[in-house]
């Protein structure tokens, strides 16, 4: 007989969350994300590519799930080879998948069809469409029609798994317009819809004459934010906060080509992540003491990139011989110095994951970072070991015992790169046996 195959600890913990180990799921739940937590985090875990995939079209990742060919084809993750779990039929080019989010069923609500208990795909087509389709067989459940005066682009959650927010492309005007220096005033739009059924909350227009010179807008948690090109952020609420709160206009103090970010913080606490090229801060929002209409926002802890301090001198010799040296900082978005690119949140294992580049020479090199959501210290880092090209775009997740990076190559080629965690059989041992 050959050698008995080790059970995957993320199986294994299923299993124990579905029942098969204690009458308490919700409790068992707990304690297996602790386990799995604490495997992910220790010294001599790994996380291992186990395979690369290739695309000419852009590749999505959501819960479990590889989409390719414009969420087309659904591909499972899970395994350690890619596993086709459906293909719609091809479409037009302009009913095509923009964006999607993925929608799960709300706990304790009564729902209208049995197939609003599963899981769905919220997606946007080319042609103006919102969509709701079934995970798990790419049949479309709900639709409907958008507007025509503007082209919608992106998804994202006001509220999660509610509310969601439907952003336009930016309006840049005619060429005619711009090249006889008229201005377009409205920057975008933002459609909000509550989720199940679909039902429109509200069209907001971001107008450059009541914003000012607004450079990108979005909308979380009832908060509408608002960036600027000087690295300027305001905060507005339909309950006019912006005339009850303290720190309502934060700045990135940095010197860069890229605009910082910044959102309310996943882990529904209230909290703000703003994101610049090296540092990440994570902001309280506090009611002042005493007066609970007004609030402010104070600073929860800071995570800041591994840099040198590099000053850059300059020799200048003049005609009759005199040398002037002339000293000037880097941009804080160097390539050459350790950059902040991509910061998210994995819930389940309460960890905040934040990847960091350093182009050497003509390569690009990456790491993923695990903080503690708590108080941000440092507790894991992982390299990854293709090469980053800073010029492209890239998006990276971390899903428990799961790493997934997506990349855009020259000529429009995709690519996935897929890596799970590889522990040392002793230690995962020992960590189940205390724990149990």
């Amino acid at each position: 007989m050959g050698p008995t195959r080790k059970p995957n600890v993320c199986r294994r913990l299923s299993r124990r969350a579905l029942g098969f180990f204690a009458r308490d799921a919700g409790v068992v739940q707990r304690t297996n994300l602790g386990i799995l937590r604490e495997l992910v985090c220790q010294e001599s875990t790994k996380f291992k590519n186990v395979w690369t995939t290739h695309s000419k079209s852009p590749i999505a990742y959501e819960r479990g799930r590889i989409y390719f060919d414009n969420y087309r084809c659904c591909v499972s993750s899970v395994a350690s080879e890619p596993k086709k779990l459906y293909e719609m039929p091809k479409c037009s080019k302009s009913e095509k998948i923009e964006d999607a989010l993925l929608w799960e069923c709300p706990v304790g609500e009564v729902l209208p069809d049995p197939s609003d208990y599963k899981s769905s795909l919220i997606a946007l087509t080319a042609h103006n469409w919102l969509l709701r389709i079934s995970a798990t067989t790419g049949r479309i459940l709900e639709k409907i029609y958008l507007a025509s005066y503007c082209k919608f682009r992106y998804l994202s959650w006001d509220t999660p798994q509610e509310v969601i927010a439907v952003k336009s492309a930016q309006n840049k005007g005619s060429p005619v317009a711009r090249q006889a220096g008229i201005q377009q005033p409205i920057l975008l739009y933002l459609a909000v819809f509550q989720v199940l059924p679909f039902s429109l909350v509200g069209v907001l227009e971001i107008n450059k004459r009541i914003f000012g010179n607004v450079t990108d807008a979005t909308l979380s948690h009832g908060i509408l934010i608002v960036m600027y090109s000087s690295g300027l952020v305001r905060l507005y609420s339909f309950q006019a906060i912006t005339e009850q709160a303290k720190n309502g206009i934060q700045e990135m103090e940095c010197c860069s080509l890229e605009s910082d970010w910044i959102y309310f913080h996943p882990d529904a606490s209230g909290r703000i992540i703003h994101v610049g090229p090296n540092q990440v801060k994570v902001l309280k929002l506090n009611e002042i003491e005493n007066n609970s209409s007004q609030y402010q926002i104070s600073e929860d802890f800071v995570i800041l990139a591994k840099r040198e301090n590099k000053n850059e001198n300059l020799v200048t010799i003049t005609a009759s011989g005199r040398v002037v040296r002339k000293c000037f900082n880097l941009l804080d978005d160097d390539p050459e110095q350790e950059t902040f690119k991509i910061v998210d949140y994995e819930d389940e294992l309460d960890l905040l994951s934040v990847v960091a580049v350093t182009q050497i020479d003509a390569e690009g090199k990456a790491h993923l970072d695990f903080h503690c959501n708590e108080h941000g210290t440092l507790l894991k880092s992982i390299p990854l070991v293709e090469s980053w090209d800073v010029t492209y775009s890239h998006e990276v997740y971390f899903d428990r015992d799961l790493v997934l990076h997506i990349e855009q190559k020259p000529n429009r080629v995709f690519s996935c790169y897929v890596y799970q965690m590889v522990c040392d059989p002793g230690e995962e041992e020992e960590i189940l046996n205390r724990s149990c």
